[in-house]
């Protein structure tokens, strides 16, 4: 497979410069010639090269010089550089070392080593290269992650400003819906789409009229069949947005019954997502256990007695008695 990598080659001499072209030459190496330390040093600016075979001798810019430049710059520092020099003492070595080069050729060199050196090293750069893409993939990933996140955020605040009722009831719910799919041990990629479907559950709310959401008696049929409506309003607004979609289970579904009589598709048993069954106690749990305009609080004994008559119609009955442990369990 060609490399394709750009090598500089950097040697006052054109003897010396045509010795090392001509070693890489079909190589696979896309090749540049610069013919002291300065011309070297513009070069490297203007083209960004994967490797620098770099001459020590030249006039105006030694190879060390040209090699310490070259660390200090904040595009080029990371560069691989191979000095070329026939210096061959310990103290030329150490120097090299100290202005920052990656390996040392010794002229006169052998032909096999110097391309398996330079294999050696392209390769190398390569790999760098590929794992610093790799990081900033995933730190793009994370940034678009925290912005869709605080962007979900920001919609059930807008929900909670509305409706001051349910105030704080997204974010109980969100909790308990967390704690169940752990304990149901999802994994947790699952379990962090339960939690932003948890978040938008009742998101298709913002498009419910005012007169309808915050009425503060029963619904007419008519009202009642415009509230539901908000299942179906979430899933068109947020199936269009692909990192999303594996959360709409929550805010899609998590109305419809173990027995079929739920909306908005009339889903039954396990045709319903887990994720949606799962929330639907949490759900209706929170509801009960809160005050309303209409009603008081109701206590868990209550509650617990109400959702265990409701498993097999309106619950999945083998996650009821693992809900209410969950939920009936001290919290520190």
């Amino acid at each position: 497979m060609e490399d394709n990598s750009l090598v500089l080659i950097v040697d006052d001499t054109r003897i010396g410069r045509q010795a090392l072209e001509g070693l890489l030459t079909n190589q696979g190496y896309r090749l540049v010639c610069a013919n002291d330390g300065i011309d070297a040093l513009e070069k490297a600016a203007a083209l960004i090269p994967d490797l620098i075979l770099l001459d020590v001798m030249m006039p105006r810019l030694d190879g060390f010089e040209v090699c310490r430049r070259l660390r200090v710059d904040p595009i080029l520092g990371e560069v691989p550089i191979i000095l070329v020099t026939a210096l061959d003492d310990k103290e030329s070595r150490l120097q090299g070392i100290e202005a920052g080069a990656d390996d040392f050729i010794t002229k006169p060199f052998d032909r096999t080593e110097l391309r398996a050196r330079v294999k050696t090293i392209t390769r190398l750069n390569r790999y760098r290269k590929l794992r610093d893409e790799h990081k900033q993939l995933l730190a793009s990933h994370w940034e678009l992650q925290a912005t869709y996140n605080a962007t979900i955020e920001g919609w059930v605040h807008a929900l909670d400003l509305r409706d001051k009722e349910t105030e704080g009831h997204t974010q109980r719910v969100t909790n308990l819906a967390v704690r169940m799919a752990q304990a149901l041990g999802l994994d947790a990629e699952t379990v962090a789409q339960v939690r932003r479907g948890a978040l938008m559950h009742d998101i298709g709310k913002l498009g419910v009229p005012d007169y309808i959401l915050l009425k503060p008696g029963p619904l007419t049929d008519d009202e009642r069949e415009i509230m539901r409506r908000h299942t179906t309003y979430a899933y068109d607004w947020l199936y269009p947005i692909a990192y999303l979609r594996p959360a709409l289970d929550i805010p899609y579904a998590h109305h419809e019954k173990w027995d079929g009589t739920g909306y908005p598709r009339g889903l039954n048993g396990e045709t319903i997502p887990l994720a949606a069954r799962l929330f639907a106690l949490v759900d209706v749990w929170d509801a009960l256990r809160s005050d309303r305009v209409y009603r008081a609080s109701w206590p868990a004994e209550k509650v617990s007695a109400h959702i265990r008559a409701l498993a097999g119609t309106h619950f999945d009955p083998d996650l009821v008695e693992l809900f209410l442990q969950l939920a009936n369990a001290p919290t520190n």
